[in-house]
């Protein structure tokens, strides 16, 4: 991706425009794309020691869920099967089960990504970012409970 390995944040370069988005996510909704990624964590159910992650469509139909033992590797994964699937354009929320750090919302802002959900924490660097790129970042996202880091004008009730 470009991101990892990186030494210092002025070895990071990413660029282009911020993301504009066109829609709003309904917060209801979250919970429901959250249900979905438990149902297809088959990896975590049988160890307890991996990631997923999931991106779904405006409408909420998940395109793609993969599962890792990294959480950066769970995003690569995800990503790139929309890629060679040639859907990456149609990709609105990235679910993530962990904790989101800057990698995976620079992850993000590349694959042009405008929302993403982490059932954990959002490092002060993600949330910064976030900021920056245009990117709706949401944590603890647990039943009907979250905390909205960036961006909160692309959330409805």
């Amino acid at each position: 991706c470009g991101i990892c390995g990186k030494q210092a944040l002025k070895d990071l370069v990413v660029s282009g425009e911020k993301i504009n988005l066109p829609y709003a996510l309904a917060a209801q909704n979250i919970q429901a794309m959250f249900e979905v990624l438990q149902e297809h964590q088959k990896a975590f159910k049988n160890s307890g020691g991996s990631h997923a992650a999931a991106i779904f469509n405006r409408k909420n139909k998940l395109l793609s869920i993969k599962e890792d033992i990294g959480r950066h590797n769970a995003v690569d994964k995800v990503i790139g099967d929309l890629l060679l699937k040639n859907q990456l354009g149609d990709a609105s929320f990235l679910l993530v089960s962990g904790r989101v750090s800057y990698e995976i919302v620079s992850k993000a802002f590349i694959a042009k990504i405008p929302i993403i959900v982490a059932v954990s924490a959002c490092s002060s660097l993600a949330v910064d970012f976030a900021k920056e790129f245009g990117i709706c970042l949401i944590g603890f996202a647990r039943g009907e409970k979250m905390t909205l880091y960036a961006n909160p004008n692309y959330l409805t009730k």
